[in-house]
């Protein structure tokens, strides 16, 4: 990989003497703009405004456009003579937990590869510094004119450098969230746990990019004069939520049946919150004072003995033989 700038990282009085490598590389598909009469290629030009010709990059410099539209010239001169310690120096100022970076200042990634075989030792010394102590390392350095912000980490056995915005580069989410005044249901959030354990864990690598892989279909058959092959048909996602639980139970199914489990299993791995019934209050004394433990006893008591007297009763009735009344004789003629 070809290095895009060298210079060297300043560890106290260490200095270890490094290439900068990017870390990362654009898969995307670029176009080109045409004439579509002729499909001729259209082109910029770079014209000077007071001659009115084409200039030639050896004749391009810097300048910097006042208030007033006058232009200050810049020579790269000028910028290489600035009193800038980082100008060819990763200077690391502190080092800090991983966790104290927020990911909204993440940039650009670089790799930083030892330069030479002196770099050797000191490069694996701070590494290994790195590793056992479990931080990152926060430098300055100068890069492309302006002086940035960098975290060095390690990644397998290589320094690499992402680089940071600024603080006072990140904006406030100011007016960004919504009205707190929304409410979320409980069963709500049951459903979106099931759809979130349902859609599971996935492996970065395995990921692509859908578009680019249609696009350069797209440009093959063109350029092989094949018929383009049709958008597929399906139900546009995007569209209007109308009913939140209806569209949240429809996802835990289309998600389950994506990964060939039965749909109908959802509704068991949802477990709504019941309210248990209602218990009913006892009555209470018309005094509204609470009855006594005595009292309570007493009426337990009475209503025993009661009940007993009752059941004596009905025996004694069962076992006493009714009397039998004789027949009247029936008077003669």
């Amino acid at each position: 990989m070809r290095s895009i700038w060298n210079g060297a990282i300043s560890f106290g009085l260490v200095s270890i003497p490094i290439k900068l490598v990017n870390a990362t590389e654009s898969h995307s598909i670029s176009f080109r703009q045409i004439h579509l009469e002729d499909g001729g290629r259209i082109r910029y030009r770079k014209v000077c405004e007071l001659e009115e010709r084409e200039v030639s990059s050896p004749e391009i410099g810097k300048a910097y456009e006042d208030a007033d539209g006058s232009m200050i010239p810049i020579t790269d001169e000028d910028l290489a003579s600035l009193p800038i310690p980082t100008a060819r120096t990763i200077e690391i100022v502190a080092f800090v937990p991983a966790d104290r970076i927020d990911p909204l200042q993440m940039d650009t990634a670089y790799y930083l590869a030892a330069n030479g075989v002196p770099a050797a030792k000191p490069y694996t010394l701070l590494r290994e510094a790195l590793k056992r102590s479990q931080k990152v390392a926060i430098a300055k350095f100068a890069l492309r004119g302006r002086e940035r912000l960098g975290m060095l980490r390690v990644v397998d056995d290589v320094i690499a450098m992402h680089g940071l915005l600024w603080p006072d580069e990140i904006r406030t989410p100011e007016s960004v969230a919504p009205d707190s005044s929304v409410t979320v249901r409980d069963k709500e959030l049951d459903l979106a746990d099931a759809l979130m354990d349902t859609l599971g864990e996935v492996d970065l690598n395995d990921l692509h990019d859908d578009y680019r892989e249609a696009v350069e279909e797209l440009i093959a058959a063109k350029a092989s004069g094949e018929k383009v092959p049709a958008a597929p048909s399906g139900e546009k996602g995007g569209g209007k939520v109308i009913d939140l639980m209806a569209a949240l139970e429809s996802s835990v199914r289309q998600a389950k049946v994506a990964r060939g489990e039965d749909a109908a299993d959802s509704a068991a791995d949802v477990k709504p919150l019941r309210k248990g019934p209602a218990r009913k209050a006892s009555p209470k004394p018309a005094s509204g004072k609470k009855p006594t433990a005595k009292k309570t006893a007493a009426k337990k008591t009475a209503a025993t003995k009661k009940t007993t007297a009752d059941a004596t009763k009905k025996t004694a009735a069962k076992k006493t033989p009714a009397k039998k009344t004789p027949p009247r004789k029936r008077a003669s003629a």
